[in-house]
């Protein structure tokens, strides 16, 4: 049982995260049926010009992924820095501005 609110956080994000890889896993699944499901009934298409040229969708995804780990981590690192600019003032006990009687 969580005893303090990051506790509690990391609790919620673990519990999260579980639930999302399930309902991920079910979709797969699903999607894994039906694909062999209608396997079978889906005549042969003829190739579309120019579709050799075309990026496969495992490429699409990786380079997706790619650039969001890259955007991710550009993020993280601003964050960081801006916690690290406002550090002066972050651990200052809250109460009267500067300045003022």
């Amino acid at each position: 049982m969580p005893t303090t609110a990051t506790d509690y956080t990391q609790t919620a994000q673990e519990t999260t995260l579980k639930t999302v890889r399930q309902g991920q896993q079910a979709i797969v699944e699903g999607v894994r049926a039906w694909a062999s499901a209608v396997e079978k009934s889906i005549p042969e298409t003829p190739a579309l010009p120019f579709s050799d040229e075309l990026p496969h969708p495992q490429e699409l995804v990786q380079s997706s992924f790619k650039f969001a780990e890259q955007l991710l981590k550009a993020q993280r690192e601003f964050a960081e820095n801006i916690l690290d600019a406002a550090a002066p003032v972050l651990g200052k006990p809250a109460g009267k501005p500067a300045g003022k009687a």
